[in-house]
């Protein structure tokens, strides 16, 4: 795999409060056929969610443009009430899948769900001074691991995310990272209920 230069980050990055949860709309996954990248992503002619929070709910479709796997996801029912997945770790919320999207780095694994959530994480690590958001409490920079976070770590963490860049340019079995497995790292569910008005 050819090396890509880091992408520098602005000299300051302000925390708006954004979620991991905004970047679920597009997720990278390791194709459970034929070991590929395929694409996770809301059904087609879903309308907009009105709230970011509700991209946990919608009904998605694991699609591989190499070998033409498909699979769909829909949330569970729970009484009157829609049980939503959970971001976060190195398998995306939906399918369990290992995320395309992983590298080694520092000693871990570093993983992000496309190439919009790996730019966010490069301007927030490449950053010289970083502006918490008010609300922190679950906000995703607030939440990244100290490591990453980590000044002395800044060069190495910004040149995984350059190879998780180059990653998401590429798509065959052969392609894929020597991390892009099972590793267990997922959180609990939290049990989050969607209580909607009509069917999407």
């Amino acid at each position: 795999m050819s090396r890509q230069p880091a992408r520098p980050g602005p000299d300051r990055h302000h925390d708006h409060g954004t979620w991991l949860v905004e970047f679920t709309g597009r997720v990278l996954v390791v194709c459970p056929r034929c070991g590929g990248r395929a694409l996770v992503a809301p059904l087609p002619r879903l309308p907009a969610p009105k709230y970011f929070s509700a991209l946990l709910f919608q009904p998605r479709r694991l699609a591989c443009a190499g070998c033409g796997a498909v699979a769909e996801w829909t949330a569970q029912q729970r009484g009157a009430g829609l049980v939503g997945a959970v971001p976060g770790g190195t398998e995306d919320p939906f399918f369990g899948r290992p995320l395309w999207l992983q590298t080694r780095c520092a000693g871990r694994i570093l993983w992000a769900y496309d190439e919009a959530h790996v730019d966010a994480l490069a301007d927030h690590v490449g950053a010289r001074l970083r502006e918490r958001h008010a609300s922190p409490t679950m906000a995703m920079f607030a939440r990244l691991p100290v490591w990453m976070k980590s000044a002395d770590r800044r060069d190495e963490v910004l040149a995984g995310l350059a190879k998780l860049r180059a990653l998401a340019g590429r798509s065959a079995p052969a392609d894929r990272s020597d991390a892009a497995h099972e590793h267990g790292f997922r959180p609990r569910h939290h049990g989050s209920l969607l209580f909607r008005g009509g069917p999407y």
